[in-house]
């Protein structure tokens, strides 16, 4: 990214010249400026920068004002607008009328004058114009004079920002496919339609010999693919795991080095497939040189390539991890098997969080009867109820070994303005790179292996497309457990041992699919699921209602819910009034 969206603040005021107007210039701009600062104070992009905001030039007291106002956000590159007010306006005059721009409207609750009228009145306008917008009122009544943003306001202002920048840096990115659909996973057979209708993205693919042709033919940086090599010959090469193939199926120590040359070149010529490399110009390859414009991606890998070239494991786990041979950056978001529902899954959540995100299978429910009954133990502490196995073929974030620690000591998954060399040293140590198992992955490779420290806050989420339905989300706020050494060690050898392993535990409440353990890998609608630091399901809930995405299962608390205002019209019952609205209103884009 290079020019991050801009969310616009714009100052509605009652336009009745020769008084009232004039007494209410300076509450109006000072709103809008305090909510200008708790944002940019709050909120940052993915490279740590604060998310920037624009003002109007003046109050917005008539419809003049308010074309003048958009003109200048087009200008600035504003993707999402919030207006505020301490009065009444005149409604439809004032309105933010951009169908493409997520929309809130922060009416301050004080006496001397009717901001609430005016929430009331233009939040009316927006669903009646089929431009949905959220609603933002104070609980308690403020003084005029009084200028500060409560904390009830201030929670839905960040959470409504939070969700509008990550619908706004989406909006003209790209979904790179390399590759197509593997072994028949219908999470990657890419839906253009959806992605254009509903995130404003544009689908690209490359054939993955795209990459074997780069490699051939030598279009990458050589440099960096010296230090690369330099770099994973120091943490890597060093930590390869135990070699579980039998021996006829064993790679040589030659084989194995020539795995880890092709793996890194291959690292390397994926992110320029998505991002362009200037390098690659001076190098006289000026289309390579371009990139897709790629925001997120994917790599089929099986079977087609994996069936006589190293696998993808490697890439996939470097990219998304928030560090490499050149430093410390932001995480890229990449799909295992081009799992396009989960790759998405997996940008939502960086995008809201500016953090990596774990891909894995949603692979197993272990209950406490069948671990007691297989290992002789039981299960203790917060996975005492049982608990789920993540686990895939070695493409998770090392992100998400755990291993980078808060000032506490507590395991964390970091921003990545805030991670150190010692971090990413530190799940680097306790990573081991397993050659591949020769019987899923023929060509051989290596896959990541870990286990995830438990204690972490993380939510788990899934978008799957239901035919005549559309896209749907799914939501499991939990956390990631520690077990009984003894009883990893059994149950991990009946998956795979060379694979990463993350224990996950949910949040159970009264809501039928999660009212156990065993109801939330039960209701889960697809064998990937996508993890992120932290409990932000209702940060999920907000930029779902945003794209159009009904939320068909979640366990966050009913008073964090926050969705447009429209929604209180298609009935009392929140999760069918979600469905209704999204149909209702349809994709954003379309």
């Amino acid at each position: 990214m290079k020019n991050y969206p801009k969310i616009g603040i714009r100052p509605i005021i009652d336009g009745r010249q020769g008084g009232i107007r004039e007494s209410l210039e300076d509450k109006t701009m000072n709103l809008a400026k305090a909510v200008a600062e708790l944002i940019s104070g709050n909120l940052r992009n993915g490279d740590g920068s604060p998310i920037e905001c624009v003002i109007a030039d003046g109050t917005i007291g008539r419809v003049a004002e308010a074309a003048a106002c958009a003109e200048k956000f087009e200008k600035c590159g504003v993707g999402a607008t919030i207006s505020v007010t301490s009065c009444w306006c005149y409604g439809s005059e004032t309105m933010d009328m951009n169908p493409h721009y997520p929309k809130a409207v922060w009416g301050f609750n004080g006496t001397e004058r009717p901001g609430a009228v005016y929430l009331a009145a233009v939040l009316a306008a927006h669903a009646q114009k089929g431009l949905p917008a959220f609603g933002i009122y104070g609980h308690d009544v403020q003084d005029l004079d009084d200028n500060s943003i409560p904390e009830d306001v201030a929670e839905k202002i960040l959470r409504w920002a939070r969700a509008a920048q990550a619908v706004a840096t989406m909006r003209g990115k790209s979904y790179l496919s390399v590759g197509n659909v593997a072994m028949g996973i219908a999470g990657s057979i890419v839906d253009a339609d959806f992605l254009q209708e509903y995130l404003g993205i544009r689908a690209e693919q490359v054939d993955m010999t795209e990459v074997l042709r780069r490699i051939q033919l030598g279009i990458y940086d050589k440099d960096e693919y010296e230090k690369a090599m330099a770099w994973t010959k120091k943490y890597c090469v060093p930590n390869e795991g135990f070699d579980k193939n039998r021996p006829e199926k064993q790679k040589d120590r030659k084989g194995k080095d020539e795995d880890w040359e092709f793996v890194v070149k291959m690292t390397m010529i994926i992110r320029d497939l998505m991002t362009g490399n200037p390098k690659l110009l001076e190098a006289g390859y000026k289309e390579e040189a371009l990139g897709h414009n790629a925001i997120a991606g994917g790599f089929q890998g099986q079977r087609q390539w994996t069936d006589f070239l190293p696998n993808g494991d490697f890439s996939e786990t470097i990219l998304n991890t928030s560090f490499d041979w050149n430093g410390i950056r932001e995480a890229y978001v990449f799909a295992t098997e081009n799992d396009c529902c989960n790759g998405l899954t997996m940008l939502f959540e960086h995008l809201l969080t500016n953090r990596a995100a774990i891909f894995s299978d949603v692979r197993t429910y272990w209950s406490p009867e069948a671990v007691k009954r297989v290992t002789g133990k039981e299960l203790t502490g917060r996975a005492s109820g049982g608990m789920i196995h993540l686990i895939n073929s070695g493409a998770t974030t090392l992100d998400g070994t755990g291993y980078s620690t808060d000032a506490e000591g507590n395991p964390v998954m970091k921003q990545c303005w805030e991670m150190t060399d010692k971090d990413a040293e530190a799940c680097l140590a306790a990573t081991n790179w397993c050659p591949a198992d020769r019987d899923y992955f023929r060509g051989g490779g290596f896959s990541s292996n870990f286990l995830t420290k438990g204690g972490m806050p993380v939510t788990m989420a899934r978008l799957n497309l239901v035919k005549g339905l559309g896209p749907v989300l799914q939501i499991a706020e939990g956390w990631t457990a520690d077990v009984d050494p003894e009883i990893h060690e059994v149950l991990n050898k009946r998956t795979d041992p060379t694979w990463p392993t993350t224990w996950f535990v949910p949040r159970l409440c009264d809501k039928p699919a999660f009212k156990d353990v065993y109801s939330v890998m039960n209701n889960w609608g697809a064998n990937h699921g996508a993890i992120s630091y932290g409990h932000i399901g209702a940060d999920l809930i907000t930029l779902a209602s945003m794209l159009r995405i009904p939320v068909c299962m979640h366990n966050v608390d009913d008073d964090k819910i926050f969705r447009p205002a429209a929604w209180n019209a298609f009935g009392m019952d929140k999760e069918g009034a979600d469905f209704r609205a999204c149909e209702n209103f349809g994709p954003v884009y379309k």
